[in-house]
């Protein structure tokens, strides 16, 4: 069983933390300073555990609709857990009466997005040294 918590960044911010950490800095390379940024504290996090409680995934939605940051430990991949975070995401965006979501997607993750309805558009940009695509989510 896999639930998703929701909270600002003193809730969650240590878990999301860690798993950013090993996902985005450690797997992907990302520099740490590409990685943080002063939004962190303007964000609504979501932190998925398993069911022992340890924290296996995570996600953040912007005050302007953009969602962000979202990452899935290794292990826990092809569970579904981006799945719940993503669409706890959307309801808390859907909740702040967004009308549009917003994201970047690493190229390989398009399908992902695609199946829970994003579209995407532009051009191939470079992001944190990873390709992206702009994808947006009507609700």
């Amino acid at each position: 069983m896999i639930s998703v918590h929701s909270g600002d960044w003193d809730a969650l911010g240590r878990p999301a933390k860690a798993i950013r950490t090993t996902v985005f800095v450690y797997e992907q390379a990302v520099s740490p300073q590409e990685e943080w940024d002063d939004m962190d504290a303007q964000c609504l996090h979501f932190v998925a555990y398993d069911r022992a409680s340890n924290a296996i995934g995570t996600a953040r939605l912007l005050p302007d609709g953009h969602i962000g940051r979202m990452a899935v430990l290794n292990a826990f991949r092809g569970l579904g857990v981006g799945r719940m975070l993503l669409s706890a995401a959307i309801a808390a965006g859907r909740d702040a009466g967004h009308r549009r979501l917003h994201l970047n997607a690493q190229l390989s993750a398009l399908p992902f997005y695609e199946r829970q309805g994003f579209t995407a558009h532009g051009e191939v940009f470079d992001e944190a040294g990873i390709d992206h695509k702009a994808m947006t989510l009507v609700l």
